[in-house]
């Protein structure tokens, strides 16, 4: 089995978060970014790993096998279909793309040459969200009728596309794989900027997935108190994935008996999501097998964005579209 040599692109604030993971599973070989500043952190702290601001030099090194792309969403496009095209499996901060169309060739391509192709979508790695699938499918919740996620917080830095596009990738992907329905269709979308422009830090959307279940998904960037749940109901019980909360991350009530909360022996490990999503991209790398938030997953999840956007800004979404394409011819 071939060495895993895992190359970074982007060593931002989330950059630094993969780095470290892929480095204390000892498989990062180097770090790209453009900043002088960043490479010399990278070497002060990961001592061994090389650095450059060239990604060709990624492209054209045989021995690295997996890319991490961790840059602003509107560069994912042109850097993962250049590392797919260069024989790398490669692993991309969400959204994979912020355009329906290019994670539909991304993924393909990914496909066509038998690479991996997986996107960060973190929660799908996390033990109590695992544990909490493991409940529905052993059907202690009953039939699925209704979820709903909040991810509210501050953003100090906000992107150029809404909040939606920030965080409701991880409100989708974690809804459909813990009930295992796909998204049908986007119901209603809703959103509001408190800066008064076309950049939203506060959105609503519901989501119509398989067998009639409605989702409901409400992220903020400007709710200083952080609120982090997924809550989902179906004709037995209530499960609530607290993500804020200490300890206790996940309960089950009886819809039937008030404050009584079911004791199930919820005996998860607690280990950094990141950590496993990163030890997974590796095995799938060696393994060739598909990651589990793989390409067409990422590809659904933008589709569902992509309807959602339309619902809230009709036109004005081709504005922002040749905004970001045009921002996206950088020399990384």
């Amino acid at each position: 089995m071939k060495e895993q040599k895992v190359a970074v692109i982007g060593y931002g604030m989330w950059g630094k978060n993969i780095v470290r993971n892929f480095y204390n599973l000892n498989v990062l070989d180097i770090v790209c970014d453009l900043d002088d500043n960043s490479l010399k952190n990278v070497q002060e702290q990961f001592p061994g790993v090389r650095v450059t601001k060239d990604f060709n030099d990624i492209i054209n090194d045989k021995n690295i096998t997996g890319v991490a792309v961790v840059t602003p969403s509107h560069t994912h496009f042109k850097i993962v279909k250049a590392m797919l095209e260069a024989g790398k499996n490669v692993y991309v901060e969400k959204p994979i793309s912020t355009v329906a169309e290019e994670a539909r060739i991304l993924t393909e391509l990914a496909e066509s040459k038998g690479l991996v192709l997986m996107v960060d979508h973190l929660l799908l790695y996390h033990p109590a969200v695992n544990r909490l699938k493991m409940l529905i499918e052993d059907g202690i919740l009953g039939e699925l009728v209704y979820a709903q996620s909040d991810r509210l917080n501050v953003n100090y830095h906000k992107n150029d596309r809404s909040v939606m596009w920030d965080l409701a990738p991880h409100d989708i992907s974690m809804i459909s794989y813990v009930t295992g329905k796909k998204p049908v269709k986007v119901i209603a979308a809703t959103g509001c900027s408190s800066d008064r422009n076309d950049i939203m830090d506060i959105t609503h959307i519901d989501v119509e997935f398989e067998g009639g279940m409605v989702g409901h998904i409400s992220d903020s960037w400007i709710t200083p108190q952080k609120h982090v749940t997924l809550l989902v109901r179906g004709t037995k019980a209530t499960a609530i994935f607290d993500d804020t909360a200490p300890t206790d991350k996940l309960k089950v009530y009886d819809n039937f008996v008030p404050a009584n909360t079911q004791n199930y022996p919820f005996d998860y490990l607690e280990i950094e999501p990141l950590k496993l999503a990163c030890q997974h991209f590796v095995n799938c790398s060696a393994s060739g097998h598909k990651a589990r938030s793989d390409g067409e997953n990422g590809y659904t999840v933008v589709r569902v964005l992509e309807e959602a956007e339309k619902m809230m800004l009709g036109s004005r979404v081709e504005q922002l579209n040749k905004k970001d394409f045009a921002s996206s011819r950088i020399n990384v």
